[in-house]
């Protein structure tokens, strides 16, 4: 039986066994033991009604819903399944159209953290959610090549406010799109500040369940601009395996620490070059610095990903690796990554105040 769960959407499935109906309290233990939580972090997902179990999974994971339903029908007479990505952050904060919003940092440049931002939405996206980028990056705007639109310019019907740009699916903006590429941004740390704020603050965004913010590298104004003004739910920390490396993306995860936003994990890219015709696994930059500096900092390691030629041709020429080579190493890699994050985003909101969620519907 083939189906998707999508975020926010009608998007049900109702499957059936031969056995009789099963408890919540099974179902809680099933789901339980698939994502390995507590049963107290999944109980709130089930709710019964006369029609029978509702199940509402709070984070972007629908690749795995076919495996859930095989575990589900063996207790389940009747289960109807739905993906609704959990609202984080404030209960009063800014930006309520966006669920979550999340910051991609490094300490240092070179260590393919634009790269990861495009390919972690993709394979969010691939995982059922409505997903945005904004790059942040003033200083080096990169996404509108990665997005393959670098010629298109956002639109305005107010002179206020932006449309954002649309590309793979994704939604996005960047100060790439309203300077020309050949000019240099030449800013000073309060008016680069100011323009992050700007292609925040001012663009229209959609409904989305994730807003990736690509930061530039290091530790400054804007990184803290973003803390202190924007209220982002977490931070993923990008970084190669190798010692100078490690050194700069622990003081980017110190910076969150010290203003109190969460890191949901460390992305450790260019681990391995795999041979595509042998298969042996070559470290190239070191080996296990991502379990190092996630262990130190008892922060999850959220994957590995390789370095491979595939993921230079594809961002080079603006073209979604996920797309169109799902099940390439390089896409399971960052697909395992996204569903990870999404979880980790989750388990932090349980840690928060949580916001009334209000769904406005036309009759």
């Amino acid at each position: 039986m083939h189906h998707q769960i999508t975020s926010q959407r009608e998007s049900s499935l109702f499957f059936k066994s031969s056995q009789s109906s099963a408890s919540a309290e099974q179902v809680v233990n099933v789901l339980s033991g698939f994502f390995q939580l507590c049963p107290a972090q999944v109980k709130g997902w089930v709710e019964t009604s006369r029609k029978g179990l509702t199940i509402t999974l709070p984070f972007a994971c629908s690749s795995r819903s076919d495996e859930l339903e095989k575990r589900l029908s063996e207790v389940a007479d009747k289960v109807e399944l739905q993906q609704k990505v959990a609202f984080s952050g404030q209960p009063k904060r800014a930006h309520r159209s966006i669920r979550n919003l999340v910051a991609v940092a490094s300490g240092k440049g070179g260590v393919g953290k634009s790269t990861s931002t495009v390919n972690l939405a993709l394979a969010l996206q691939a995982e059922g959610a409505r997903v945005g980028i904004l790059d942040a990056d003033i200083y080096g705007p990169s996404i509108p090549i990665m997005l393959g639109n670098s010629q298109e310019h956002p639109t305005s019907s107010d002179n206020k406010h932006m449309q954002p740009l649309e590309a793979h699916g994704l939604v996005a903006n960047s100060i790439g799109y309203l300077v020309s590429k050949d000019d240099a941004a030449i800013w000073r740390g309060p008016m680069a500040s100011r323009a992050l704020q700007q292609l925040l603050n001012e663009t229209l965004w959609p409904e989305l369940d994730y807003l990736l913010i690509d930061l530039p590298p290091g530790t400054g104004d804007i990184q803290l601009t973003l803390a202190q003004q924007i209220p982002v739910s977490g931070a993923v920390v990008v970084t190669t395996p190798q010692n100078i490396a490690l050194a700069d993306a622990q003081k980017a995860i110190a910076m969150f620490n010290k203003v109190n936003v969460p890191v949901l994990g460390v992305l450790e890219n260019m681990s391995y070059h795999q041979c595509e015709k042998c298969g042996h696994k070559e470290y190239l930059f070191a080996r296990d610095g991502g379990e190092h500096i996630s262990s130190h900092n008892q922060v999850p390691l959220l994957g590995h990903i390789p370095l491979d030629i595939h993921i230079r041709e594809y961002t080079d020429s603006g073209k979604a690796l996920i797309t169109e080579r799902p099940d390439s190493p390089l896409s399971q890699a960052y697909g395992a990554a996204a569903r990870q994050l999404a979880l980790e985003l989750y388990l932090h909101s349980l840690k928060a105040p949580q916001a009334i969620d209000i769904s406005m519907q036309n009759d």
